[in-house]
């Protein structure tokens, strides 16, 4: 099958790349000429595990194209996916303005007699999947009542497994009321979901909501257990051992259920804000997920009155070893990540920052500057520490050499976001270790 990627980022990428690995022909379309130079001389232009090696076995054998004309990209495609961002307004809204306008743009280049599904890839509002079907009527100079069909096609990839998300997928959600569109949709999924896992049929309205709610979900969940680290750590239990009793539970599940300093990355903290929007516009007042922003706010700033307690509430000169700066492993993704806020928080009080991140440090430095100092190597980032803080749980720090870090750190001290360590085997090695939802260990 011919399909068209509108947009060549974190899901737009993973998309087309992983469409052209089960045999398709993909031509992803981007307007930015530096990124289609890099993909198309073999660069790939984000951190996912995985993807570079499908990316550059695709691109080799032909099947993976960039363009920057989108007219070119549409030409002889059966299927268009649109994989836009959609970045939050001031009234945390989802701000559709690259959406629409390709919508318009496609109306421009889309003929009667040929044709194609239209997909929304991008996570959108309740009601877009309408809006991008009259924007592509408006802008057309022609009858194009019969020439296309939109679909609402969700996408569940996490940031570090993606690959492996979209390539066997625990659902596929497909929002249509369109036979034709669902004949095609089944035969473009049908080789990744051969091991019996659903395809899900529904309307349009039902897929875009399907989308928020699961994600808002997962948010409540997490916020959820950090409430309960915070009262583990007043009453004295551990939070553990709390989560081990609750996640037994079949009704509950094990997963999202560890405790930190809050979410970050590309979807969760903006698809939050959109469905509490969406629900204000319905007047609705959503008052759970107000909750779940008020306490992912409060988490990140966890670890701050531990570490200005250990230090006699004065921070001003100290010097801080910063481990992980993406908002999770496996990403180079600095979206909403805790770790900046706690940066900020530091340097505000007048102490310095040495991060270092496998991936991230990068995206950091854009986004911060020179504001703090970036280490080659986590332990380079020790040099003049008086404490370190761990941010994001990158397997590689969840076996330090401590030896290592007691010699180098001035106040033997570890606050650790991700508690990544034993308190008992810290207690022994004579840390001054704090974590979250734990007894700290002094």
């Amino acid at each position: 099958m011919k399909i068209a990627v509108i947009g060549t980022g974190y899901v737009g990428l993973v998309t087309g790349t992983c469409f052209a690995e089960t045999g398709n022909m993909v031509t992803c379309v981007d307007i930015d000429e530096k990124k289609i130079n890099k993909l198309n001389s073999g660069e790939i232009t984000i951190y996912e595990p995985g993807l570079e090696k499908l990316f550059l076995r695709n691109q080799k054998e032909g099947r993976l194209h960039f363009t920057q004309s989108l007219g070119d990209a549409i030409a002889d495609a059966e299927v268009i996916f649109l994989a836009l961002p959609t970045p939050p307004g001031e009234d945390g809204s989802a701000d559709l303005k690259y959406i629409l306008g390709v919508a318009n743009d496609l109306g421009k280049i889309l003929q009667p007699g040929s044709y194609k599904v239209i997909v929304d890839k991008s996570t959108v509002p309740v009601g877009t999947s309408a809006k991008v079907r009259a924007a592509v009527l408006q802008s057309s100079s022609q009858d194009l009542s019969e020439a296309f069909d939109i679909v609402s096609n969700p996408e569940f990839l996490r940031e570090g497994v993606a690959v492996e998300d979209f390539m066997k997928p625990d659902r596929v959600v497909i929002g249509t009321a369109s036979e034709r569109a669902i004949k095609i949709m089944t035969e473009l999924y049908t080789p990744f979901v051969r091991q019996g896992n659903p395809v899900i049929f529904m309307d349009e309205h039902s897929a875009e909501l399907t989308k928020y709610a699961a994600n808002a979900f997962l948010a409540v969940k997490i916020s959820f257990m950090n409430e309960i680290a915070q009262l583990c750590e007043r009453l004295g239990a551990d939070v553990d051992m709390v989560r081990k009793g609750i996640g037994s539970d079949e009704r509950i599940g094990k997963r999202f259920l560890f405790p930190g300093i809050g979410y970050g990355g590309s979807c969760f903290p903006k698809d939050v804000k959109a469905l509490a929007k969406s629900a204000k516009d319905a007047d609705y007042d959503f008052k759970i997920l107000q909750a779940v922003m008020d306490v992912n706010e409060i988490q990140k700033q966890h670890l701050i009155p531990k570490i200005k307690a250990h230090f006699n509430d004065n921070i001003a000169g100290k010097h801080f070893a910063l481990w992980g700066l993406s908002f999770k492993p496996n990403t180079d993704d600095i979206r909403e990540a805790p770790a900046l806020s706690m940066i900020d928080a530091l340097t505000a009080a007048g102490a310095t920052v040495a991060a270092f991140d496998p991936e991230a440090m990068k995206n950091t430095k854009n986004e911060t500057g020179d504001k703090i100092r970036f280490a080659q190597n986590q332990y380079d980032a020790l040099l003049d520490a008086d404490a370190l803080i761990i941010a994001t749980e990158w397997n590689e720090f969840r076996t330090p050499d401590f030896d290592k870090i007691f010699a180098m750190l001035k106040t033997k001290a570890i606050f650790d976001g991700r508690n990544l360590f034993d308190p008992a085997q810290m207690q022994k090695k004579k840390f001054h270790y704090e974590s979250v939802g734990r007894p700290a260990m002094v």
